[in-house]
């Protein structure tokens, strides 16, 4: 039965062991054998992971114990134990995306991000679960608290991972919603960066694709984002993530802006009370939070974000339909889902002028997005509608269940805006988590990481 709560889930952390590293009373490798102790209990059910590298892991783990006796660790995050989303690749695991095309595809090479992460000593311990090719045909994880409803996709398996408790963080992408949905329904704290703003190494093909960690704490959420961009930087172009080496302190907001969009509509009333318990304990404290009513400008913003889920979807399915196309027409029949063919003929019934002036549209909600930067200093919304609804499969010969991991329509107006959001823990109903998301205007990143340390540490989460 779900029996979550914001106020008693401990998830498991990284940044707090650190110190028992450091004088000897606990190790990486200890730590790393008690995630797989949890794994063997919990990944029956769970299904997170596609494939592990427990000899690889153990050995890199060693290595990192070896460093932290001699006082010369290669940094915050070396020896921690991480999932890797089955889209990147990764030199010793094959990368199978998900999808039957790929099966046995073994590049034998790192993505940006993960070459990153080994470079600053973490332990890359195995692969876990996407939906097929990063879209929205599911794959078999279920959501930690309740093995009948969904983690959220794409990034089904990093996030169900941290949630369950298997891993302090993993890596996950986003596209339209696939880090921030998954954060809200699985408890995570996540960081969806600034669009370019961390390596995505050989992912380069849509407009709208950020990598972002999922972790059990904030402290650790920005430790692994920063080591990477550290390293690898962001894509070609971009300015990459910046901020500090360690976590943002804590900073309380002057003003915050609501965000309702077009998910407002569709939330319970279970959902929008929690959420507005969130808000009215904000204001207690002394923040000026505003909402469309109030201001001219935020109306404005508002406005244009009224069909940004589909122009989402469209703009992305463009993008990815030649890939999408090839691969079908290469693979053998059955290997690539109906639900990602459909994306195929519906991107074939657009033209290139269809497509810019998708991207004129878009233009236009990051100027609405950019005028309300004087204004307040980030914006708070539902991190998604509701909690995670019921997993059902596919049943044969029967039409397609839609949107089958949750609905991005609280997720894909930062995915448009190429803006940051941080999604916190801070609210259950019913014994499941739903998140709150802080987002901001592009290179705010450990501003809003800031806002959002002090939210978990301020505001009391709202119980439903």
């Amino acid at each position: 039965m779900p029996d979550y709560s914001p106020q008693d889930f401990r998830a498991l952390t990284w940044h707090d062991a650190t110190p028992a590293f450091a004088d000897g009373t606990d190790s990486p490798r200890a730590y790393l054998e008690r995630c797989l102790e949890i794994i063997a209990q919990r990944e029956p059910v769970v299904q997170a992971w596609v494939v592990m590298n427990e000899a690889g892991a153990r050995e890199a783990a060693d290595a990192s114990t070896a460093r932290w006796n001699a006082g010369r660790p290669l940094s915050p995050i070396d020896g921690m134990p991480l999932g890797i989303k089955d889209l990147l690749e990764t030199r010793d695991m094959p990368t199978q995306m998900g999808c039957k095309a790929y099966e046995g595809n073994f590049p034998k090479r790192d993505n940006a991000a993960v070459w990153a992460l080994r470079e600053a000593g973490a332990v890359v311990l195995g692969k876990t679960v996407t939906t097929e090719l990063g879209g929205v045909h599911p794959g078999p994880t279920t959501n930690p608290f309740d093995a009948t409803r969904t983690p959220g996709g794409s990034s089904s398996g990093s996030a169900a991972a941290v949630a369950a408790r298997m891993v302090p963080a993993a890596i996950g992408t986003q596209v339209g919603g696939s880090i921030t949905r998954p954060a809200s329904y699985c408890g995570n704290f996540a960081l969806k960066p600034t669009q370019g703003g961390i390596n995505r190494g050989e992912r380069q093909a849509t407009s709208m694709s950020t990598h972002g960690p999922h972790a059990g704490c904030i402290e650790d959420m920005w430790q692994v984002a920063i080591e990477i961009a550290k390293r690898a930087g962001g894509d070609p172009g971009r300015l990459g993530l910046f901020g500090p080496s360690t976590p943002p302190e804590p900073r309380k907001p002057m003003t915050l802006a609501v965000m309702e969009a077009e998910g407002w509509a569709l939330m319970d009333e279970a959902s929008k009370t929690a959420f507005e318990m969130v808000i009215e304990h904000i204001r207690a404290t002394g923040v000026t939070v505003l909402r469309r009513g109030n201001n001219a400008l935020i109306e404005a913003f508002e406005h244009s974000l009224q069909g940004v889920q589909a122009l989402t979807s469209a703009i992305t399915g463009w993008e990815n339909h030649w890939g999408i196309r090839n691969l079908v027409a290469t693979s053998a029949p059955g290997s690539v889902s109906q639900r990602s063919q459909d994306v195929v003929a519906a991107a074939e019934a657009w033209t290139p002028e269809d497509y810019r002036a998708a991207i004129l549209q878009r233009e236009e909600i990051r100027a609405r997005h950019a005028a309300l930067a004087p204004l307040v200093d980030a914006i708070i919304a539902p991190a998604s509608p509701g909690v995670a609804p019921l997993w059902t499969p596919d049943v044969p010969g029967q039409p397609l269940a839609k949107r089958p991991t949750g609905d991005a329509v609280y997720n894909t107006p930062s995915s448009a805006l190429g803006a940051p959001v941080v999604t916190s823990p801070m609210t259950a109903i019913d014994g499941m988590p739903m998140g709150v998301q802080l987002l901001g205007q592009p290179h705010s990143d450990a501003a809003i990481t800031a806002i959002a340390r002090w939210m978990v540490q301020a505001i009391e989460p709202a119980i439903f």
